[in-house]
C-alpha cells in the first residue's frame, strides 16, 4: 500500500513538473511572438460613426448637432475596437493568461488597462485579440480647446492631413504552477492609420 502511494505520488509530481515545464515553454514562446496593431474598427466620436469620414464636409447636420452637444457637455467620448494580431513563429504554442496594456495616440497616453482573458496562439499561427476602447478625449487631452479635440478626433478618422499613430504597450503574463510570471517591461507596437 505504501509503495503504491509513493509510486502514485512520484507519478503525480512528474505530471505536475511536465505541466510546469510546458507552461515555462509557453512563456518563452510568447517572448518570441510578434505583435501588430491589425486594425481599428467601429470608430465613433461623440456618438458619430467617423470610420469612413474623409473630410469635415462629410458630416451631416445631425452629426454637427451631436458635436455641438458634446461641446456643451464638455465630454468627447471616443470608442473603438483595436484589433491586435499576435503571430507565433515558434514550433509550439504560446500562451498569455493576461496582459497589461497602455494605449498612446500620437504619443499621448490615452488610457491603460488589463485583459484578463487567456489567449493561446497556435504554433506557426496567429490570433487576433480584440480590445474595446472607450476614452473621454476631453479628459485625455486636458487643457486643449474644443476645436483641437474635435480636430484630433477627426484626424483619427482620417479626415486630417497627417496619419494618426497608435502605440500599444503590452506586458504579457503567464501562470506557471500557481505563480504569475510577468514579462519584464513592455513590448511596444506602433501603427499609423488615416492619411
Amino acid at each position: 500500500m505504501k509503495r503504491t502511494f509513493l509510486v502514485l505520488t512520484a507519478f503525480t509530481l512528474l505530471l505536475i513538473s511536465c505541466e510546469v515545464l510546458q507552461q515555462v515553454g509557453q512563456m518563452a514562446n510568447i517572448v518570441n511572438c510578434k505583435f501588430r496593431l491589425e486594425s481599428v474598427k467601429q470608430l465613433t466620436l461623440a456618438g458619430i460613426n467617423v470610420q469612413n469620414i474623409k473630410k469635415v464636409s462629410d458630416l451631416t447636420l445631425v452629426d454637427g448637432a451631436k458635436l455641438a452637444a458634446a461641446v456643451a457637455t464638455n465630454q468627447f467620448p471616443l470608442t473603438f475596437t483595436l484589433n491586435t494580431e499576435v503571430n507565433n513563429p515558434n514550433a509550439s504554442v504560446a500562451k498569455m493568461t493576461r496582459f497589461d496594456w497602455i494605449l498612446l495616440i500620437d504619443d499621448i497616453e490615452m488610457t491603460r488597462g488589463v485583459v484578463n482573458s487567456a489567449y493561446t496562439i497556435p504554433a506557426n499561427g496567429t490570433t487576433i485579440v480584440p480590445m474595446q476602447m472607450s476614452i473621454d478625449l476631453k479628459e485625455a487631452l486636458s487643457g486643449k480647446s474644443a476645436d483641437a479635440i474635435i480636430n484630433f478626433g477627426m484626424n483619427l478618422a482620417g479626415a486630417g492631413n497627417e496619419p494618426t499613430r497608435f502605440t500599444m504597450k503590452i506586458q504579457p503574463t503567464i501562470t506557471v504552477g500557481s505563480y504569475a510570471l510577468t514579462y519584464p517591461g513592455y513590448i511596444s507596437v506602433t501603427s499609423k492609420y488615416g492619411s
